[in-house]
């Protein structure tokens, strides 16, 4: 069975922050939580949970709907209760056995949220077990919709529920979840409100801090450098730029950070990280996510890349790609305009004003993984010659990378 696997985020409405993540997962023949082919899907996912658990329950919350047979099958007590969020659906709340198995788990100290909510004795009588309610608010526009939403809510409250609202794929239904006074939203608009406009660039100062203590050591490490500067969108842009520069003109264009490095010198490179230490850097939890954005991207991209034969870009002109696809909302300048300053080849930068050719079709696909738009991946992947479910796994090992990076990025600053 060939499968899809993303993270979509879930965002505190109130606080502007990201509280955890729905593991979505798609199955390329029947739906996961098709009842008929329950058993094998459970089976296949068994698999893919034992395989990639530190990768998926490692730094927030992580919602995932779990099927009967998988509770059944106990699969949930495989990971940390405090870090996962079983999600129920029709299926479970419509079994027969359905209050034990969640009392069950329940007294175990798991924690349950419930899909789809609807005004039935049977998700009622589920309300005892959940701590969040979760609805598609996507076409509940009319006023009557809006009316039975808006009791939903009140209701959830009113049990001490928070709720929820999913769906959320457009600025018009995201300001309509602030009206419900939901808690959270989930949606594709979230991951694009995410990435926010700010008026300089922005750099994780973890990062900085490690550029320094590598930089004042008697023989610093170019690799080590390289790695730090290549994994934060910012620095890797300034970097190039001030290499390209007419301070460091040459005959040939500086296109990668090591030949960037090498152009511009231990000492000159030491000067320029001292400088940027001073500058005040203001960083919150909104730049830290678009930085973590791009990196996923820039990884994930990459390693695609090394998948296909004979591809139009190759996989460091694939990083690139990933890593500059955030850089209009770190810089308040259309994208033609910021490429105009750094060297990257044509069929990238075409991708990223445009989304023209082959490495542009790479980056709808990399997009529409984030959006889990199914239907989009299945076709593209195809055109490209990728399976879906090496996708998968390769997906998942970014995630872990990421935020492997990230926890010695935020040790680093402590």
């Amino acid at each position: 069975m060939e499968k899809c696997v993303v993270r979509q985020a879930i965002k505190d409405i109130r606080t502007d922050t990201i509280v955890g993540y729905e593991l979505k997962i798609q199955e390329d023949m029947d739906s996961l939580y098709n009842p008929s082919t329950d058993s094998v899907a459970a089976n296949a996912m068994v698999s893919f949970l034992s395989e990639n658990s530190g990768a998926i329950f490692k730094d927030k919350k992580t919602f995932m709907t779990f099927t009967p047979t998988l509770l059944f099958r106990n699969t949930p007590k495989i990971f940390d209760k405090d870090k996962v969020i079983i999600q129920i659906e029709d299926n479970i709340v419509v079994h027969s056995l359905a209050s034990i198995i969640i009392g069950k788990y329940r007294d175990e100290g798991y924690h349950f949220a419930i899909n789809d909510f609807q005004f039935t004795p049977k998700y009622f009588s589920m309300l005892e077990y959940v701590d969040y309610i979760k609805v598609d608010i996507s076409n509940k526009m009319d006023e009557t919709q809006r009316r039975s939403i808006s009791n939903v809510v009140d209701m959830a409250h009113g049990f001490q529920k928070e709720f929820i609202a999913t769906g959320v794929n457009s600025k018009e239904v995201y300001e309509y979840a602030k009206e419900l006074q939901v808690d959270y939203v989930e949606g594709n608009y979230i991951s694009t409100a995410t990435l926010t406009k700010t008026s300089k660039m922005d750099f994780m100062q973890g990062n900085l801090y490690q550029l320094i203590i590598e930089i004042t050591k008697d023989e610093p490490d170019i690799e080590v450098l390289e790695e730090i500067v290549s994994r934060d969108a910012a620095l890797t842009y300034a970097l190039l730029k001030m290499a390209n520069s007419a301070y460091f003109a040459s005959h040939r264009e500086t296109t990668s950070v090591r030949q960037a490095m090498v152009k511009v010198g231990i000492s000159q490179l030491k000067q320029w990280i001292y400088l940027l230490s001073f500058e005040e850097n203001d960083e919150d939890n909104s730049s830290e996510e678009l930085l973590k954005t791009s990196f996923m991207r820039a990884n994930f991209a990459s390693r695609l890349v090394k998948r296909l034969r004979k591809f139009v870009i190759t996989n460091s002109d694939a990083y690139l790609l990933g890593m500059f696809s955030t850089l209009e909302y770190m810089i308040d300048a259309p994208m033609e305009e910021i490429l105009l300053d750094i060297p990257i080849v044509e069929e990238v930068k075409a991708a990223l004003v445009s989304k023209e050719g082959p490495a542009g079709r790479l980056y709808e696909l990399i997009l529409s993984y984030e959006r889990a738009e199914w239907t989009e991946i299945k076709v593209i992947a195809e055109e490209l010659g990728l399976h879906t479910n090496e996708m998968a796994q390769i997906y998942m090992e970014c995630v872990e990378e990421v935020n492997d990076i990230w926890d010695n990025v935020v040790g680093s600053k402590e």
